[in-house]
């Protein structure tokens, strides 16, 4: 008999408008889908529960957690039980309420492929919009999953075309392409006929800038003794970490923070690079003070990439393990990896925390639960639950550390009985 479906609403500090539904199970075994709205989701026995829910704007299902983006005039309060109410309904009563067309959970899409996706979107959703004003948006390059996006038309050298890019495509892209790493604006504005950086008799030529380069808030980054201090709550998340583990990594050596002086025509500025063992965030903060989020350079890339390849070794281990072989210690996984070096445990927690930002944006129970500090402790590391508070993944209202971590161990074993 079939335990009742569990549902968990997580609200979202970034979209009001935006809401995840966490279950205990997946809506269909290994799928994801995206709905952009009621006409996609014909077929699909979920998809068309929810968009005849009178607010429901757009759906996207990833393994167990189902977002829902409402419109601007209903309120969750008045949402959150009728779309419990068709989730569990939809899912009862069909064996694919994804329909036929859901994709596969784990595939990662090759340059060539996220190119075609995202001029899908565009050529489907974006450009006939964009149409109406005379312009167009197209692919021209992808790297690494980068994508450059060149504006013709109307739109090249418009005074409003990066709140365009900004607001409305790049949202969209990210939305429907999540191997999408970076979105970088590549047209030469000041060939159009309204430029975007003007320069008359007495202005100084701007550089072109990327399409990720956001204003720092004011009060984020503070300049002391020739120093600069970045508040640990605005960038740990940044790094996909909270404030606590962030502070720690600093202190260990694990997240490393390097200056750059800006040179000739970059005189009085001052670049900033950020790094943990999976992420990189950077900044360039002008003489006066502003500062600006940028592209992480190349070779800090790099090193990041690097940890990401000691993560999915990490996952691809733990996926081989049975229900008898786990808990296993740190030190045991690290050496299993053929990591000896100093430092190695320290590297293999960080690729551990990096799953965990994986199985939290898929819904999967966290991997790294199976692994503690000291076998027969009965519970995770410190670390752990840091993480997943970090995450929104944390205790149940009213659920204690250890009865939290025996549920996501539970399900994690479940998980590796299920591959074998």
């Amino acid at each position: 008999m079939t335990s009742p479906l569990r549902i968990r609403a997580e609200t979202s500090a970034a979209d009001p408008h935006s809401m995840r539904f966490v279950l205990d199970r997946d809506v269909q075994v290994g799928s994801l889908a995206t709905f952009r709205d009621a006409v996609a989701g014909r077929g699909a026995p979920l998809a068309e529960a929810l968009f005849a829910i009178a607010g429901v704007k757009m759906v996207d299902v990833a393994g167990a957690v189902v977002a829902v983006v409402k419109t601007d005039d209903m309120a969750w309060a008045d949402l959150k039980g009728p779309i419990a109410n068709a989730l569990r309904s939809a899912i009862a009563q069909s064996s694919a309420p994804l329909g036929q067309g859901a994709g596969t959970l784990g595939h990662t899409r090759s340059d060539a492929e996220i190119r075609l996706a995202v001029q899908d979107v565009l050529d489907r959703q974006a450009n006939p919009a964009i149409a109406s004003h005379g312009g167009h948006v197209s692919v021209t390059d992808v790297r690494d999953g980068v994508v450059s996006m060149l504006m013709s038309g109307g739109c090249q050298g418009c005074a409003s075309s990066a709140a365009t890019l900004r607001g409305g495509v790049e949202s969209m892209i990210r939305a429907a392409v999540p191997e999408v790493s970076g979105i970088i604006d590549v047209t030469d504005h000041d060939a159009g006929v309204t430029p975007y950086y003007s320069a008359g008799p007495t202005d100084e030529q701007q550089p072109k800038r990327p399409l990720l380069y956001r204003p720092v808030p004011p009060d984020a980054i503070m300049r002391e003794n020739d120093q600069f201090l970045i508040s640990p709550d605005y960038l740990a998340p940044r790094l996909g970490m909270d404030a606590e583990a962030l502070r720690a990594g600093l202190r260990s050596g694990e997240v490393v923070s390097q200056s750059e002086t800006g040179t000739g025509e970059d005189a009085g500025k001052t670049r900033l690079i950020i790094r943990s063992s999976h992420r990189v965030w950077a900044a360039e903060i002008a003489s006066d003070g502003a500062a600006h989020e940028i592209p992480a350079p190349r070779a800090a890339a790099k090193a990041a990439v690097a940890g990401n390849v000691l993560r999915d070794r990490v996952r691809a281990h733990l996926a081989t393990l049975s229900a008898a072989d786990v808990p296993l210690t740190y030190g045991n996984l690290a050496r299993a990896l053929g990591l000896y070096a100093p430092g190695s445990i320290a590297r293999v927690t960080q690729a551990l925390e990096a799953t965990m930002v994986e199985d939290a944006e898929s819904g999967a129970p966290f991997l790294a639960s199976l692994v503690v500090s000291k076998v027969g402790q009965g519970h995770a590391a410190k670390g752990f639950f840091q993480r997943a508070r970090a995450l929104g993944r944390g205790p149940s209202f009213g659920e204690d550390d250890p009865a939290y971590y025996h549920r996501e161990f539970t399900g994690a074993v479940a998980m590796l009985t299920a591959r074998t």
